[in-house]
């Protein structure tokens, strides 16, 4: 694309995205965004009970520094920085913070957590919150959606490299930055955004590390842009550009509308179960077939899951080496869903991933691609469970769309149960003595942002 091309691009993201931080939301956007921030609450609190303790050794390495922001859970304030760091670790270890299929990206955990700690520095209203988070949902979904399926296909992690944009354009609609601020912000954590998917091999447990540094740039990202420092005037655009580095082709109308109709926190999914989302139909399927058939999992003799071809080599592993590489296994989570009937945080626990039986059954479980699901992502992300017994009966089931997405949505009410069972799994149990309080703080926002925050340490 020309030079005048792209710079339209830069240009024309900061003015939707300026415009969208200013207008009024309807009332469905508002109650989307409460929503949203219920649910990341309620993931952070339980990343709490899983990294806790490592996360106060964390701390007592690089110290709390100046105590300016709560650390969700934890009983203490840091800097707004550890903060960002120490909230975005405990926001995506649980793998059950939201999400959207178009983007692949998972914007809460990057977007919220570089929100939060400033909101509470700045003692920002609950409105202008509102438009942060919204504004924030919009640049890191939109900013990812355009480079799909080519920006995760090269490795990148898009909850870290659009995560970063859009927690920058997230402060910056929060604080009331002018235009030429909002096009710094952007364009300052455009050239510094990164993440690889590297993070998902093995026995790694950085996922959440990615979206702790999204955060902590898109935060910083921000500062640089409120203190004055000019950024390129087309960051997104060149061979050097933020596009031309992540993705061997992007869609320019994804980029140009965003802003403009359906926003795109309207489309966002919530994960009820705690495996990566590309496991979710398979487990659903898996779900339905025991709860239909009865099915005990001992008599199983093998399983198949077919779906689309992204899966392969990231997905499809059958050697689990711990807790989050059971998470990221769609043949795991098949067998998991098969055995107890759900697949939550207690499912994916120390015993079960060290459990033989379970581990002997999941070599047994093949995921194939197959070219008509594929064709069909990012509209679906479907898969088909087959299922045979040891005495050779055979039994099948196709999931298009998993609970939580926009067209199987979880409801305010669904949401609201989930954060129970969730801040149950927190290290200390303040948050769950108050979560009565917690809710409805959430759900009156615009006059309960300060007490949130009491409710929060």
């Amino acid at each position: 694309m020309s030079s005048n091309t792209t710079i339209e691009i830069a240009l024309q993201l900061t003015e939707n995205l300026f415009h969208l931080s200013k207008i009024d939301y309807q009332e469905n956007v508002v109650a989307q965004a409460k929503k949203c921030l219920l649910d990341y609450i309620g993931v952070t609190l339980a990343g709490t009970g899983m990294y806790g303790k490592k996360t106060i050794k964390l701390l007592d390495q690089i110290g709390s520094g100046e105590p300016k922001a709560t650390l969700i859970g934890m009983g203490r304030k840091s800097s707004i920085e550890h903060a960002m760091w120490i909230n975005g670790l405990h926001s995506h270890v649980a793998e059950l913070d939201d999400g959207a299929r178009f983007g692949m990206i998972h914007p809460g955990a990057p977007v919220i957590s570089a929100l939060l700690p400033v909101a509470e520095m700045e003692q920002v209203s609950g409105m202008d919150f509102i438009r942060g988070l919204v504004t924030g949902y919009e640049a890191a979904i939109g900013l990812a959606k355009a480079m799909q399926p080519y920006h995760y296909a090269r490795g990148f992690h898009p909850t870290a490299t659009c995560g970063s944009v859009g927690a920058a354009a997230g402060i910056a609609a929060m604080l009331g930055f002018t235009k030429n601020q909002m096009k710094d912000a952007l364009s300052t954590a455009a050239i510094s955004a990164s993440g690889s998917l590297k993070v998902i091999e093995g026995t790694a447990e950085l996922k959440p590390f990615n979206v702790s540094k999204a955060a902590v740039d898109g935060y910083m990202a921000s500062a640089m842009a409120r203190a004055g420092f000019s950024g390129p005037e087309d960051a997104f655009s060149g061979d050097t550009g933020f596009l031309a580095m992540m993705a061997e082709k992007y869609d320019k109308d994804v980029l140009l509308q965003m802003g403009k109709g359906t926003l795109a926190i309207q489309n966002v999914y919530f994960k009820p179960y705690a495996a990566c989302r590309h496991a979710h139909p398979a487990i659903e399927a898996a779900i339905i077939l025991k709860n239909r058939h009865g099915l005990d999992w001992r008599m199983i003799k093998s399983a198949t899951v077919t779906t689309y071809k992204t899966v392969i080599g990231k997905h499809d592993h059958r050697e689990i080496k711990g807790i989050s590489s059971a998470k990221m296994s769609i043949p795991f989570s098949v067998v998991i869903a098969l055995a107890i009937g759900d697949a939550g945080i207690e499912e994916y626990s120390e015993s079960n991933v060290a459990n033989e039986e379970l581990l002997a059954l999941t070599r047994n479980v093949t995921v194939l691609p197959d070219e008509e699901l594929s064709a069909l992502v990012p509209e679906k992300r479907a898969a088909i469970l087959e299922v045979i017994t040891n005495d050779g009966n055979r039994y099948k089931e196709r999931v298009d769309f998993p609970k939580g997405e926009p067209e199987n949505p979880m409801s305010s009410e669904d949401i609201k149960e989930k954060f129970f069972n969730l801040v149950a799994h927190s290290l200390y149990p303040k948050q769950n003595e108050d979560k009565n309080a917690i809710v409805q703080a959430v759900f009156n926002l615009e006059t309960q942002m300060a007490e949130l925050f009491a409710l929060l340490r």
